[in-house]
């Protein structure tokens, strides 16, 4: 057991196992005032964020985490996970066996290497229709096709981690970055506008779009966008609500700018989301 787990700051709840890979619901409840220690990678790992913001530390780079995006763990590799922003976080966490990841790697056109090139991948949109999956697993037991699911993570991970990059970003930024993401979070269905978050951390505009991309990997509007796709995903799973209804309360102007940006994203409209998803999640 980690020091975590003996200090009760973090519960690791099982989901779904199958031949070479596990799914578990991680939350983690450490805070600034909690010190930092070092851990090893018992597996290969893609573990979604689902909550929360923390700072992960490896040989190869330190980034900030933030909902909606992936971080990438190679079995033996250390690393340390810190909490200096804001207290706690949640992720579901896919665990594989690396001939399993060999084999995924194999099929995925274009990938050449079956190890991670970086530590994260940002909360970029593509990722909207996985995460929207992630959350129906993870919320609402959908474990039926929990493998499926780890599958299409672990060849997202694999796709997309040769082509991201990051610069480092200064601990100052991060640390207003990380507020103002738990901001955008804790209100994504107000009126957000980059000058009004930008202002709440002390920065102007233009400093605050460029330090939130080169911190996240995101702008914020195309993160802001994201993340109510996601919630939209969500209540059209779990909620009575007319599409309409569900447009407006995820922050969206209108019908029609609703509907053409879920198709966009899920490549169905939001009614035949909810359709396929009547009896039970798609997972």
């Amino acid at each position: 057991m980690s020091e975590l787990s003996q200090k009760n700051l973090a519960t690791k709840r099982l989901l779904a196992s199958g031949e070479g890979w596990s799914a578990c619901d991680v939350v983690c409840r450490a805070g600034p005032k909690d010190t930092p220690f070092e851990e090893q990678h018992a597996w290969k790992s893609v573990s979604a964020v689902l909550s929360g913001t923390f700072l992960y530390r490896s040989s190869r780079a330190r980034v900030l985490m933030a909902p909606g995006s992936l971080l990438l763990g190679e079995q033996g590799a250390s690393f340390c996970c810190s909490h200096e922003h804001g207290t706690g976080d949640r992720c579901v966490a896919f665990y594989f066996d690396p001939a399993l990841i060999e084999e995924i790697a194999y099929q995925v056109p274009g990938v050449k290497r079956t190890g991670f090139t970086v530590n994260r991948i940002p909360p970029i949109q593509a990722l909207a229709p996985l995460f929207a999956d992630v959350y129906a697993l993870s919320d609402h037991g959908a474990v039926n096709a929990c493998e499926e699911l780890a599958l299409r993570l672990a060849g997202a991970a694999l796709s997309l981690s040769g082509g991201v990059s990051y610069t480092q970003a200064r601990e100052q930024d991060e640390k207003r970055v990380s507020v103002a993401l738990r901001i955008i979070n804790q209100r994504l269905t107000d009126a957000l506008s980059v000058g009004a978050i930008a202002s709440e951390v002390e920065m102007s505009r233009y400093h605050f779009l460029r330090t939130f991309h080169r911190t996240t990997g995101e702008t914020p509007y195309r993160y802001i966008l994201n993340r109510r796709l996601i919630l939209a995903a969500e209540r059209l799973r779990t909620s009575s609500e007319g599409v309409l209804e569900v447009a407006l309360g995820c922050g969206f102007g209108d019908l029609s700018e609703f509907t053409r940006r879920f198709r966009k994203k899920f490549s169905v409209t939001p009614a035949a989301y909810r359709q396929q998803h009547r009896n039970g999640p798609r997972l």
